[in-house]
């Protein structure tokens, strides 16, 4: 479209063609008010992407603000590409999680391949190098033909980038449910490695800098994804399919070793990735952040199809691009860094004193805008919160207590949900062992990655029970928190701090911005109980299909630090002879659980409580005793409770067995998902001083038997089971599902 064909100022506003883009009458009175005018087509969209939830969070922003966002590791907060903490020796790790929902629900392989490569480059933008990624899916049951296509493509779309770009993929989840069956939920986190001296941002300063375009060329896919990102998915949203970006893997390798080269030369002020809304958000953001104006010549713009409007140009999302502003005069520098990768490094603007974006286009202004009303003056609404009729009648519910006759039969039922099931379908896809860094692979509590040229690692998880935050918000966002911390610890790490994605309906339905609400308070209240600040994220908002919300799905990625390599510690059962722990009574808590999905076909009722209090001191005990190695394994006692959490313990443990006496109701005790609790291993010789340092049951010995025995304080034997057989039905849930004919 030329730019004679576009739409008139006053046409816009007559035909309220801004409505299309996103934008309410309200807002467009109020960006008419800031410029004095009627905005041309090209500012109209400017605005619109730059007030849209996905890139101004103007419906979260006052919910966020309740998180805890400082520690004593933290060196870099929200706001940036990435959060950064600490970990010793002039060393930090940036990390972030982030969706690509919306683009994976229409276009899998590619929404889920370019949300990975987003990702990566929020970290390197940062000045770190990405040493790995984790991800987190929801979907709806595997028995439609729909989610299969989906779940298969969004993994081979993770695993087609990932292993081409090579930064291994070393854990995550997923988990499977009718609430996510017209809205997958794709979340990507990414974790990379910087000496604090390297630590960039992204801002424009300077007056007469040079603004620089590095990476691919611009192309038409992408336009107003933002937008589409900021709402609900319909039976139109087919027709959006040009809005999903097309990702290239090996151009993304090239640029990431470029900027990181840069990124050590003083000639560079500022770096930013072209995420949402493209060359619009990181030039305005870092215009904003840095105080200062950008004018730019959008004819300079590297441009792969031809006659493209500033409009187009401006609201691209085309994948493997970043904004650089260069010290005047050290351009060739550089692009000098650049062209030895292949890349070109063009000058298309400057910085400018005025905090305007300038654009010119054939030798005129296309747009004009104060930055600050693009970026940190965007509009904030505070919307209108109420508590859900559905709450109330779960909350008024007397407990949930299962009838089971046959315990063999239950365990080996849970084994085969496919929320439960083995995921080794998915991680095989995965390179995870690339770069040789990785040692604990996924299928553990956590994922851990050395720190090479230290004698330390991290621990790396992705965590959240939805169901539970489905039936109360707050509870469920306490024990996301929790869970992931107990991953971490259950690995050998001391957490540090979270980022989160926060994937949520509609917030303009008040019981949807009640769940924000509540969810956000407890997340909040579990990250200063357990000293893990938030310190990056997303918001991914209008996750509903044709009116039906996804459950609140507050994603944690959680970072711990294990200090010295021989604290690592995996799930599996080590050795015959072995006592075994746990820590934490069961109590009938059922509401939300595996057991009564698979029963009931629904969940209701209340959800597990959380003694924060409890939580952190069991975490602290735990990670006392595996400092101390008194320790040979550790799990956490999560989905199917108990029984499910031994029968893990094994799987990867070959030849061994267990045998196990348990007191109390035999159903809660094995099924339970009562929370701030884990299933330990110690060798004989560390008993007594492992029983000091945690307040901890023996129930029972590893076996060189193979089976898992579970007896009942009479001596009844409630579960005999050849891990084999466990076995065979854990790792061949998915697969088989995915054969079926439906």
């Amino acid at each position: 479209m030329s730019l004679l064909l576009e739409p008139s100022s006053a046409m816009i506003k007559e035909q309220k063609l801004y409505r299309e883009m996103g934008l309410t009458d309200e807002e467009f009175a109020r960006i008419e008010a800031i410029l004095g005018r009627l905005p041309n087509y090209t500012e109209t969209g400017i605005f619109a992407v730059m007030w849209s939830e996905h890139c101004s969070y103007k419906n979260s922003k006052p919910v966020l603000k309740k998180f805890p966002t400082d520690g004593p590791h933290v060196l870099q907060g929200p706001g940036e590409g990435a959060g950064i903490v600490d970990i010793g020796d002039g060393l930090a790790a940036a990390f972030k999680i982030e969706s690509h929902n919306h683009p994976s629900a229409i276009e899998p392989y590619q929404g889920a391949a370019t949300g990975i490569g987003g990702i990566i480059r929020d970290v390197f933008s940062m000045g770190a190098r990405p040493i790995a990624l984790l991800n987190s899916l929801r979907f709806g049951e595997l028995t439609s033909p729909r989610v299969k296509y989906l779940f298969e493509q969004v993994v081979a779309g993770i695993a087609g980038y990932g292993n081409c770009v090579g930064i291994p993929t070393v854990g995550g989840e997923v988990q499977f449910d009718p609430a996510y069956e017209g809205n997958p939920l794709v979340n990507a986190m990414c974790v990379g490695i910087i000496r604090h001296e390297d630590i960039q941002r992204g801002i424009a300063t300077g007056v007469g800098n040079t603004v620089m375009y590095v990476g691919a060329k611009t192309g038409r896919d992408g336009i107003h994804g933002a937008t589409f990102a900021s709402e609900e998915l319909s039976e139109q949203s087919e027709a959006k399919r040009p809005a999903v970006q097309v990702g290239d893997p090996f151009m993304e390798k090239l640029l990431l070793e470029a900027c990181l080269e840069a990124v050590k030369s003083d000639a560079l002020v500022g770096i930013q990735d072209m995420g949402a809304a493209g060359l619009t958000s990181s030039s305005a953001e870092m215009a904003s952040k840095g105080g200062f104006g950008i004018e730019m010549n959008l004819d300079l713009v590297p441009q792969r199809e031809t006659g493209m409007t500033p409009y187009e140009m401006m609201l691209s999302e085309s994948q493997e691009r970043m904004l650089l502003v260069v010290k005047q005069g050290r351009e060739d520098e550089i692009a000098a860094i650049f062209a030895k990768y292949g890349l070109e490094a063009k000058a298309i603007g400057k910085v400018t004193a005025d905090k305007m974006l300038r654009l010119y286009f054939r030798g005129e202004v296309a747009a004009e805008i104060p930055v600050d009303a693009l970026a940190k003056d965007a509009p904030v609404y505070h919307k209108p919160s109420k508590e859900p009729a559905y709450y109330r009648e779960f909350q008024a519910m007397p407990p949930y207590i299962p009838h089971i006759e046959d315990y063999n039969q239950t365990l080996l039922g849970l084994l085969a949900q496919p929320t439960i099931a083995s995921k080794e379908w998915v991680y095989d896809q995965y390179d995870y062992m690339v770069r040789t860094n990785t040692v604990v692979a996924p299928g553990s509590d956590a994922a851990v990655v050395r720190i090479r040229g230290t004698n330390k690692a991290l621990a790396l998880t992705t965590d959240c029970n939805s169901r539970y935050l489905y039936l109360d918000p707050e509870m469920g966002g306490k024990i996301a928190v929790a869970e992931a911390a107990r991953n971490v610890v259950c690995s050998g790490a001391k957490p540090l701090a979270i980022t989160d994605c926060l994937n949520f309906g509609n917030p303009e339905k008040p019981e949807i911005f009640w769940q924000l609400e509540k969810a956000v308070d407890g997340m909040s209240e579990a990250c200063r109980a357990l000293e893990t600040p938030v310190v990056s994220g997303n918001v991914s908002l209008y996750n509903e299909t044709n009116g039906e919300a996804v459950y609140p799905t507050p994603v944690v990625g959680m970072v711990g630090l294990i200090d010295d390599l021989s604290h690592i510690t995996t799930q599996s059962f080590k050795q015959a002879g072995d006592l075994i722990y746990v820590i934490g009574e069961a109590k009938p808590e059922f509401g939300g659980s595996e057991l009564q999905k698979w029963l009931e076909g629904r969940i209701f009722g209340k959800a597990p409580e959380i003694d924060l209090e409890i939580e952190a001191r069991r975490q602290r005990q735990l990670l006392a005793a595996i400092r101390a190695g008194v320790v040979a394994s550790a799990h956490d006692v999560a989905e199917g409770g108990l029984a499910v959490a031994l029968a893990e313990c094994l799987m990867g443990a070959d030849g061994l067995g267990a045998n196990v006496t348990i007191s109390g109701d035999a159903t809660s005790e094995l099924f339970s998902e009562t929370q701030s609790r884990f299933v330990v291993s110690v060798k004989k010789e560390h008993q007594e001083a492992f029983e000091q340092l945690v307040e901890a049951k023996r129930i029972g010995e590893v076996t060189d038997a193979n089976v898992l025995v579970v007896n009942g304080e009479r001596g009844e034997t409630l579960i005999h089971l050849s891990v084999a057989k466990m076995r065979d039905v854990w790792k061949g849930a998915i697969p088989c599902l995915l054969k079926s004919k439906d």
